[in-house]
């Protein structure tokens, strides 16, 4: 028998039994070899079929913080980096200056909507105004408003306006206009707030309460009248008999003016306070235009105070009345054909033209020889007889709609040759 060894074959003699070194089998058991571990140390390998020793007891607790700082890292490290905000700090602005009063049988509220967020921001995404009131008898202090989960508290949400299609809400310029007519009953007090929405929902605190008692209110003024004058309007109307519920109308009922420069409106204040009076003068206004008018009834008790609607709308175009001053320093040179006029311009502003007027004998009543006003300082009068004297004078025209003609120059002679 051949055995292989590291030495090269060898042959065994008979009888002798083999001592040879065989290459290990996979079922063998591999020879013992020491592992590094973490640390650096050596430790061995465990034996196939060995029990595993159990893990330490807190590993796991080390492994849990480890991933939730690992996440945050990486949280932190997305996106614009800046100082967090509270999300409290986020929502819009209340509202600051809701006023209400009583008009005719409504409750008219107008407000600004904010344009910032609490954190000082702007606010470019408001989406919805919500409209809260609460009645009662008017027995001192209102219920507080408070918000909670997105509602005012002990109020009933009677609108929410939303600000891309607001009516029956009007929006001119900065401020929002809303009539309540809903349930309103005459000696009852009305408490209102607003809150404004952004476009995730997040609400604005509640807006200062108005408190509106409702008082019936002056039916409108009757008969309002405009008569135009130089720069003017003369308005005059008629105290309104009854309130709207139909019990007599005070005595003491103050009225405001309105003007608009288009019967559409908007509509404006002329007189800051109710007048007594039931006329007034408008003056300082321009000539040739046209100015829409209309007046309130102003109802004030101790309890609160109600205006009527508008009443019918009256209009007047101021005109100009006033006519220019005449020209100067006429002068006509005869000729043998005619006769040649000139003189000086009208000092005003707004001349159109001048008119030329002859007289054919002295005493003789003159005649105008240019249909239509003319806009030089001179003329020539071809329709002269040889022989003949002649009388001139010239009148300047404005250009009012109505024109105003000017009194008549110093007339001047001439004799034909």
């Amino acid at each position: 028998m051949r055995c292989r060894g590291n030495a090269g074959p060898r042959v065994l003699s008979p009888g002798t039994a083999p001592r040879c070194s065989l290459p290990p089998t996979r079922n063998s058991t591999p020879r013992h070899r020491p592992l590094p571990n973490s640390s650096g140390l050596t430790r061995s390998a465990p034996r196939r079929g060995a029990p595993r020793s159990p893990r330490h007891p807190r590993a796991g607790a080390f492994a849990l913080p480890l991933i939730v700082a690992l996440l945050a890292v990486a949280v932190a490290g997305c996106g614009k980096k800046g100082p967090p905000v509270a999300p409290e700090r986020r929502v819009p602005v209340a509202v600051s200056d809701l006023s209400g009063l009583v008009e005719g049988s409504a409750v008219i509220l107008s407000w600004s909507n904010p344009g910032t967020r609490a954190d000082g921001t702007r606010l470019k995404d408001l989406t919805t105004i919500r409209i809260y009131r609460r009645e009662d008898a008017g027995d001192g202090e209102p219920k507080p408003a408070m918000l909670s989960w997105g509602k005012v508290v002990g109020y009933d949400e009677i609108a929410a306006i939303r600000l891309a299609e607001p009516a029956p809400a009007t929006i001119e310029g900065p401020r929002a206009t809303w009539a309540d007519r809903e349930k309103l009953t005459v000696g009852r007090r009305y408490v209102y707030v607003l809150t404004a929405v952004d476009s995730i929902g997040r609400s604005s605190p509640p807006s200062p309460r108005v408190l509106v008692p409702f008082l019936a209110a002056p039916r409108p003024p009757d008969g309002l009248t405009a008569t135009a004058g130089e720069g003017e309007a003369r308005l005059a109307w008629a105290a309104p008999a009854r309130l709207v519920d139909g019990s007599p109308a005070p005595a003491t009922l103050g009225y405001e003016v309105l003007r608009a420069p288009s019967a559409a409106g908007p509509f404006a204040p002329l007189t800051p306070e109710a007048i007594a009076a039931r006329d007034f003068t408008d003056r300082g206004l321009t000539n040739e235009q046209t100015y829409y008018y209309a007046v309130r009834a102003v109802r004030t008790e101790p309890g609160g105070r109600a205006r009527s609607t508008p009443s019918a709308i009256a209009g007047a175009t101021p005109v100009d009345l006033t006519p220019p001053a005449p020209p100067g320093s006429l002068v006509a040179v005869p000729a043998e054909t005619a006769v040649r006029l000139a003189w000086s311009a009208s000092a005003e502003d707004d001349v159109a033209g001048y008119l030329v007027y002859r007289a054919e004998a002295p005493g003789a009543a003159y005649v105008r020889l240019t249909p239509t006003p003319i806009t030089t300082t001179t003329y020539i009068d071809r329709t002269v007889e040889r022989a003949k004297t002649y009388s001139y004078v010239v009148t300047a025209v404005d250009r009012a709609i109505r024109p105003n003609e000017s009194a008549r120059s110093q007339p001047a002679g001439a004799t034909v040759p």
